[in-house]
């Protein structure tokens, strides 16, 4: 009866410690998704600031 009561409570144990490891992992790869999304979303704003400002060095330089 303890032999079979102390392997519930190491089961019970292993079963929340691999819903953590679960669930940080999914946690990661979530922060990873994130952080691909706000790179791009930067350097298309950086991109676009650039060609703005070429662009009116362009204008200004033709008037």
């Amino acid at each position: 009866m303890k032999t079979q009561l102390f392997k519930a409570l190491l089961d019970s144990h292993a079963s929340e410690h691999g819903a953590r490891m679960t669930a940080m992992n999914k946690a990661t790869d979530n922060a990873g998704e994130m952080l691909k999304e706000l790179r791009l979303s930067y350097n298309k704003a950086r991109q676009a600031a650039i060609t703005n400002e070429i662009l009116e060095i362009v204008a200004e330089r033709k008037h």
